[in-house]
């Protein structure tokens, strides 16, 4: 079945190897997902997570700011972030320069994540977007200077082994179901899932539980952990996105990556749902960060 992606002879060893396009295909993958994670706004620019009360929180660069902001030419009062019931609006200090989206700003009510791209907010080199988590709103910091993209020490991964690549089928619910993910904050969110992966990895008969990933429904995301958690890979686990085309999804290990928290703690992770922790170790994907 896997005849194109998977087995070559390796030499005089005799073992099989994967075939150079998969292995290409992998390579690749792993230079996106670098790329990403080292780009200006990546999560390794995170460098503060600050959730806001009703009312006014002033950010700047005074020490006694609520948020402050530690960056050169950040005057000691920037703004304020205002929240009035479900309403985030960004107001300047006066003759400070800030953008919403590339466009100057006097006064502006922000969109948050929740539906989408927030809108994304400049001050000198900081960059800033509104987060909301049930019913808590904040405001994340991304500095490109900041330690742990300017201290960036690579990734790390197992062997590209096709072994680890596996057809599931998804044994669909009658609706999605809604299930509650909790979070590395110690909160819980709720997510929809279609129904259950079964699929047979290592000669063992398992099972993992998808969260459907924007409006299609056939953008597959799974939070999982292994054998391996905590130590070879990522304690809170793996994440892997996959594909639905129909009942059939392939499931590929060589693709599980950290999630945002092993680089940095301003992130709020998703963490893997009860059903989700295989008792097997997948060692394929990404190891764990050795700068964590």
């Amino acid at each position: 079945m896997y005849v194109a992606l998977t087995l070559v002879l390796a030499g005089c060893a005799g073992e099989p190897a994967p075939a150079p396009v998969y292995i290409d295909e992998i390579k690749a993958w792993q230079r996106e997902r670098s790329e990403r994670l080292r780009a200006e706004d990546g999560w390794l620019s995170l460098v503060g997570l600050h959730w806001l009360d009703e009312g006014d929180t002033a950010f700047g660069s005074d020490p006694a700011s609520p948020i402050r902001l530690d960056a050169e030419g950040i005057p000691p009062l920037a703004g304020l972030f205002s929240v009035r019931g479900t309403e985030v609006r960004l107001i300047p200090a006066a003759d400070v320069q800030l953008t919403i989206n590339g466009e100057p700003v006097v006064d502006g009510v922000l969109r948050d994540d929740s539906a989408g791209s927030p809108d994304l907010i400049r001050l000198g080199r900081l960059l800033f977007h509104v987060i909301r988590r049930g019913d808590r709103v904040g405001v994340r910091v991304k500095d490109p200077e900041g330690a742990a993209r300017v201290g960036f020490r690579g990734l790390e991964y197992y062997p590209t082994d096709p072994g680890y690549r596996v057809e599931a089928r998804l044994e669909r619910y009658a609706e999605p179901k809604r299930i509650e993910i909790s979070t590395v904050l110690s909160t819980t969110e709720e997510r929809e899932s279609p129904g259950r992966l079964e699929f047979r990895l290592r000669g063992e008969a398992l099972s993992l539980e998808p969260l459907l990933e924007g409006d299609g429904g056939s953008t597959l995301f799974i939070i999982f952990q292994d054998a391996t958690s905590g130590r070879e890979t990522y304690g809170a686990g793996r994440y892997l996105y996959a594909t639905a085309s129909g009942d059939r999804v392939v499931l590929d290990f060589n693709k599980a990556y950290n999630p945002p928290c092993a680089f940095t703690p301003y992130a709020t992770c998703p963490l893997p749902p009860r059903g989700n922790r295989l008792k097997l170790p997948v060692q394929a994907g990404e190891r764990a960060y050795a700068g964590h």
